[in-house]
């Protein structure tokens, strides 16, 4: 199949999934999403009641009753095509709760582990290995454009606006589209 860049999302949402799916059943559930908030504690040996581990567990547990909401099934488990389709509407969607923003900010803050609010090369790369398991030769790439000022950190700003890239961006190059390496 030809990738066009309406597919760009799909792909990017595809592979989330594909990470967060931890026993590869084809479904995601909620101790799927449970299971990727625990790699952030103990990638980054959080005690369960700090204030970064309680947001992130929260922020965890309202997007899932979100992506159940917008994909409109009757049980607690969503195959890919579900979870792509209700991120994407969840991604638009502010009523309730901003994926792109809320999220952002809760793992930001795990991240960014000197407290310095920006994201050094190595506490990225930690990110990529540690939590996402990812092993993309061109991941690290990814952090030399999410550093859009070119200054050797990803800044908060820089970091959300390549979550919101992440989710509603078409464009391939766009920094947020090669987060997790080239789509």
């Amino acid at each position: 199949m030809t990738t066009t860049a309406q597919d760009i999302i799909t792909l990017k949402l595809e592979r989330n999934f594909d990470v967060m799916d931890a026993n590869h059943d084809g479904y995601l559930d909620w101790t799927d999403c449970q299971k990727l908030a625990d790699r952030y504690i103990q990638a980054y040996k959080l005690d369960k009641n700090d204030r970064r581990a309680r947001a992130l567990q929260v922020f965890c547990q309202m997007q899932w009753l979100e992506l159940l909401r917008h994909a409109g099934v009757d049980g607690d488990r969503l195959t890919k095509e579900q979870y792509v389709t209700a991120n994407r509407l969840a991604a638009i969607d502010t009523s309730r709760l901003n994926v792109t923003e809320g999220g952002g900010h809760a793992i930001f803050d795990v991240i960014d582990v000197n407290e310095d609010n920006e994201i050094s090369k190595d506490e990225f790369a930690r990110f990529l290995r540690d939590v996402w398991k990812s092993d993309a030769p061109d991941a690290m790439d990814s952090f030399t454009k999410l550093d859009t000022d070119g200054d050797g950190a990803i800044s908060r700003h820089e970091f959300i606006r390549a979550i919101r890239e992440h989710y509603l961006s078409n464009d391939p190059d766009a920094p947020g589209s090669m987060f997790f390496g080239r789509v």
